[in-house]
């Protein structure tokens, strides 16, 4: 009865989180306009996303979308990873309180940051070009705090007997403690991946041009706000197609979230 009562838990909450994108889905399909108040009419169509591929240059904006997403995670995941290895296991003068400006960082709201961050774009010349959608999202505290926190926890054994084997500190770092780093790793890579791709008001700023916007920017195009009426079946088949990738990019990296390589690397 115990387990019954906590699948049935389960289920439900998973059935609150699915249950949105099959509406959104299905909303997508429907083409008519009082698609939120004649519901015995609605019939099944892809119009909407016919219409989404005539309306917006789609194909630039998701790899527009996807080579900001992709540069911007393996850029996140090797400088936190590198930022966290040194803070958890080199002690200098002054690391403590550069580690505490790193996470005073955390607490700054992003809004904060925008007008700043154009100044300094336009003073560079970056202004509608991928390093100013990529190289300020590479540098955050987060991930620099979730790797080191993981890093501190890394076997000490493994990492003598890499020394013993003629490993320096980079060899140990690059073979040793990276791999045996995936779940943390995967867990940043996938969470950069989603925020990056998700991410609206920065891109919307930063560009000018409908060769630079990303998937984002082209979405709010069948907002109400950007025209008269808000087209709710291209809008939902919109998020559709921004839908895809985070679903496979968690798919794929849902395996190293559960795997530790550390198990069985050391004998007690």
């Amino acid at each position: 009865m115990k387990k019954v009562f906590l699948y049935s838990i389960l289920f439900l909450t998973a059935l609150s989180m699915i249950l949105p994108f099959i509406i959104m889905f299905l909303i997508s399909l429907s083409g008519q306009e009082n698609i939120f108040t004649d519901y015995k009419n609605i019939n099944l169509t892809f119009c909407a996303y016919k219409n989404v591929f005539e309306s917006i240059p789609v194909v630039k904006y998701f790899f527009n979308s996807l080579i900001v997403a992709l540069f911007t995670t393996v850029g996140q995941v090797f400088i936190s990873s590198l930022a966290g290895y040194g803070f958890a296991r080199f002690k200098f003068k002054g690391s403590e309180i550069l580690f505490f400006i790193i996470l005073l960082t955390m607490m700054v709201p992003p809004q904060v940051n925008i007008v700043p961050l154009f100044y300094l774009m336009s003073k560079l010349g970056w202004i509608n070009t991928y390093q100013a959608l990529i190289i300020p999202g590479i540098f955050g505290g987060f991930g620099v705090f979730m790797m080191r926190q993981y890093f501190l926890n890394f076997s000490k054994e493994l990492e003598d007997a890499s020394k013993l084997d003629g490993c320096n500190e980079l060899q140990t770092f690059f073979k040793i403690a990276l791999p045996c780093a995936m779940p943390a790793i995967a867990t940043l890579a996938i969470f950069t991946f989603v925020t990056t791709w998700n991410s609206f008001m920065w891109p919307l700023i930063v560009t000018n041009t409908d060769n630079m916007r990303t998937l984002a920017v082209g979405l709010s195009i069948f907002k109400g706000s950007f025209r008269e009426i808000t087209l709710w079946g291209e809008l939902m088949a919109c998020s559709c197609i921004c839908s895809i990738p985070v679903i496979l990019v968690f798919l794929g990296g849902k395996k190293y979230l559960l795997h530790n390589p550390q198990d069985g690397a050391v004998k007690e």
